[in-house]
């Protein structure tokens, strides 16, 4: 099983967070920022990854320093979950409709931290969530999972549809990335021997 615990501890946020890539999309999610938790939920049944998050941030302020933080535990975690990278498909790519949303996202588990993001957010909200997090997040996800990643809004005129679309797309997308080609379960999926 490739399995990861991580635990955070900060001035701003307390993070204990748990990711078992071979799941079956069992979560259980309590950021303190409901929308979030509504976005992990669905990360974890769309990517069949089993996760737990439990974090107590300082959302008093704002749910910036909770958002980030979350998502640097959980790059670390898939990090430490992909282990050697031995067998794994390395690529992933997936194009996600939500009614009139349409997402691509790509990947690549390189070794090698790269976000493209272009997402066309139209409200400065969802909810109490400020929908500018969900850059945020993305960036701290991949600097702590070195992987290249894109994301690529094709469509979309309602942010929630949007970001749950981006969510859904991303998990998907490392889905198949993470898969072992149990022709290749023994290789490193790289010229070079090592990711």
């Amino acid at each position: 099983m490739r399995t990861s615990e991580i635990k955070r501890d900060t001035a701003e946020t307390k993070i204990a967070l748990t990711l078992n890539l071979d799941g079956t999309g069992e979560s259980e999610i309590d950021t303190g920022c409901g929308f979030l938790d509504h976005m992990l939920t669905l990360f974890a049944k769309h990517g069949r990854f089993d996760l737990t998050v439990k974090c107590d941030g300082d959302v008093e302020v704002d749910d910036h320093h909770t958002v980030e933080d979350i998502g640097i535990c959980l790059g670390k975690a898939f990090s430490e979950a992909v282990g050697d990278k031995k067998g794994i498909v390395r690529y992933g790519n997936f194009i996600l409709p939500m009614d009139e949303a349409l997402i691509l996202c790509a990947v690549d588990i390189s070794g090698r931290d790269y976000l493209s993001y272009d997402l066309d957010i139209p409200t400065e909200k969802v909810g109490t969530f400020d929908t500018e997090l969900v850059e945020e997040f993305m960036l701290a996800f991949t600097r702590n999972s070195d992987i290249t990643l894109h994301i690529i809004q094709l469509n979309g005129t309602n942010s929630h549809h949007i970001i749950e679309g981006t969510f859904k797309c991303l998990a998907r997308t490392l889905r198949q990335a993470v898969n072992i080609d149990e022709k290749f379960k023994d290789e490193i999926p790289s010229t070079k021997g090592v990711l």
